[in-house]
């Protein structure tokens, strides 16, 4: 998808975004620590007996060619190992309309996956031999996503079956390696679903909602339970967690209010606010992911990088909102149409706390990851992000202070993902 041209032009040249190297070929350098193994020599290398009966199966379909292998090669190639998994992912999750937060907790743990499977297999390469990265990586991604979707894994099998058969019939590479790569790719495709089935992500939610006049006012909050679940980042899942929101009473509270009442909706603001509803909203993950491997293609970027790009992207989402929720369900604040029925909103709030603006924390999360490993690009990225706040401000269904507070937390978080992923400092 083409970027988005914001809305309002907003110079954010100066905004604090760590600098990382970057080079037309390489990319930022990723850290060498794994995210489900400790090291990558952790991943016990299969023996060549354990795997010669699969190797031998895959020498015999490797010279059953088909007409379009190239073809289908040339899809699978595109962008690195990870790059096509993650289109599928998405693809299947808006099939399945798994939104944020919950979306963003499958997309972390994919790419934590692919990220460790790649990086294994390519730590055993020796030259031009070794475990094949595109097997590893389809291996593991059959494995995930047949854990999210347990009644397509026939399907997904099936997927990576082609993406291992194409590179074989066409040479690129070897029975051996191969099977190899596919061994990894499984082994740390159950690492991946071990971790999610411990996650705390299936947990429900027992309690009730609060009463009071400086409380949220609804029934069936959106998941609740998401600022417990496990972070990738977070030393503690409150570690980012604002101060409390002003009393409804106060002076800040009724400034913030009247900002929203005297704002001068027009045709086009309307429209950028729905837009973002739309794409910056439920469905933020898919949008940002978009843009991720639009400037990867832009930019060349190695394989290796490729791949730890688009995990600290899904982590940073993942942790953001994981923060975003535990200040949410901790203070249960009030939606703007809550505290002044007067105010009419573009449409209606989704259904869970204001404060803080969850549209502040991902996407300034997201914004903010790109803009460090893509400096050519940041005053765009961060305008963006800034803009998929702003928007809610413009639909009338977020305070001043929440937009500040979410963006604060998407910048944070984004910053110690920054550090995870590629040890940038200064940050």
């Amino acid at each position: 998808m083409k970027l988005v041209t914001p809305f309002i032009a907003v110079l954010l040249a100066s905004a604090s975004v760590p600098a990382l190297a970057t080079d037309k070929t390489a990319g930022p350098a990723p850290r060498a620590q794994g995210w489900l193994v400790k090291s990558y020599g952790e991943v016990e290398m299969p023996a060549a007996a354990a795997t010669a009966q699969q190797a031998a199966e895959l020498k015999k379909i490797a010279v059953t060619r088909s007409a379009d292998d190239m073809a289908k090669l040339q899809w699978w190639s595109v962008g690195g190992p990870a790059y096509r998994w993650n289109e599928i992912l998405l693809d299947q999750m808006q099939e399945a309309f798994v939104t944020l937060p919950m979306s963003a907790r499958h997309l972390a743990l994919f790419q934590a996956a692919l990220d460790d499977a790649t990086a294994v297999a390519r730590a055993q390469r020796k030259g031009t031999t070794g475990p094949s990265e595109y097997a590893a990586a389809a291996a593991a991604a059959a494995e995930v996503m047949s854990y999210f979707f347990p009644a397509k894994a026939a399907e997904f099998a099936a997927k990576a079956d082609e993406a291992i058969r194409v590179r074989l019939a066409a040479g690129a590479d070897q029975a051996q390696d191969a099977a190899t790569g596919r061994a990894i790719g499984q082994r740390v495709g159950t690492l991946a679903v071990a971790y999610g089935k411990a996650d705390g992500s299936d947990a429900k939610w027992t309690g009730s909602v609060p009463e009071g006049a400086d409380k949220w006012k609804g029934t069936n909050p959106i998941a609740p339970m998401a600022g417990t679940w496990k972070a990738w980042v977070l030393s503690a899942n409150n570690e980012f967690r604002p101060a409390p929101p002003p009393a409804v009473e106060s002076e800040k509270l009724k400034k913030d209010l009247a900002e929203l009442k005297e704002f001068k909706r027009s045709p086009k603001s309307n429209h950028r606010a729905t837009f973002w509803e739309v794409n910056g909203g439920a469905r933020a993950h898919t949008m940002w992911n978009d843009i991720a491997r639009e400037k990867l293609l832009e930019y060349g970027y190695s394989p290796a990088v490729a791949s730890r790009v688009l995990t600290a992207v899904n982590v940073a989402l993942l942790d953001a909102g994981i923060a975003c929720w535990d200040a949410k369900f901790t203070f249960w604040y009030p939606r703007p149409t809550m505290v002044d029925a007067e105010l009419k909103s573009v449409f209606p709030p989704p259904n869970h706390p204001s404060y803080p603006a969850a549209h502040g924390c991902f996407s300034t999360a997201a914004a903010v990851v790109l803009a460090g490993v893509f400096p050519q690009d940041k005053a765009r990225l961060l305008a963006i992000g800034k803009e998929a706040a702003e928007a809610r401000v413009w639909a009338g269904i977020h305070y001043r202070f929440d937009i500040d507070a979410g963006q604060e937390i998407g910048r944070k978080v984004a910053e110690k993902t920054l550090e995870r992923s590629f040890g940038a400092k200064g940050l």
